[in-house]
């Protein structure tokens, strides 16, 4: 049996919230200029860091693919199997971890001190209304073979 879930759990998707996170951290940006900081080459190190967390999204997209399951977080109950193999060996979580680095790759764009504080938000949130959900619906789909995952992998990394 699944566990009844609260009005805001896989209700946004992961996607929309980064977006909605990188509007919220250049606002905050914007309403503090004193607090912006001197990042050196701070362009090409944010460029760095998005680039491979999109490559990481667009990595474990495919191994969903691959493996013939869904890639849309908000269905997690359309999962046809327990994908544990390529990237997804180093963590339950690749494309939020994705999600993660192009969000702190935006940060370092910023280049101000307030973008920052939105990352552990982003995971929390994530964490609470995205991961626990999904989750407990994949344990109670997939049994041992999701618990056994789920005990010998990382949920970011």
């Amino acid at each position: 049996m699944i566990a009844a879930m609260n009005a805001v759990e896989l209700k946004v998707p992961p996607l929309a919230l980064a977006f909605a996170f990188a509007l919220a951290m250049w606002l905050a940006a914007t309403q503090a200029p004193t607090l912006a900081v001197e990042l050196p080459a701070h362009e090409l190190i944010a460029a760095l860091v998005a680039s491979l967390g999109a490559g990481l999204v667009l990595v474990a997209g495919l191994g969903f693919r691959r493996a013939g399951t869904t890639v849309n977080p908000t269905r997690p109950q359309a999962t046809t199997a327990v994908v544990d193999s390529g990237i997804y060996r180093l963590s339950r979580n690749p494309m939020y971890v994705g999600f993660l680095l192009m969000l702190a790759g935006w940060a370092v764009f910023l280049a101000h001190a307030l973008p920052w504080l939105f990352l552990p938000a982003y995971v929390g949130y994530m964490n609470r209304f995205q991961i626990a959900p999904e989750e407990r619906m994949l344990a109670a789909k997939f049994g041992y073979d999701y618990e056994a995952y789920r005990r010998s992998v990382r949920r970011w990394l």
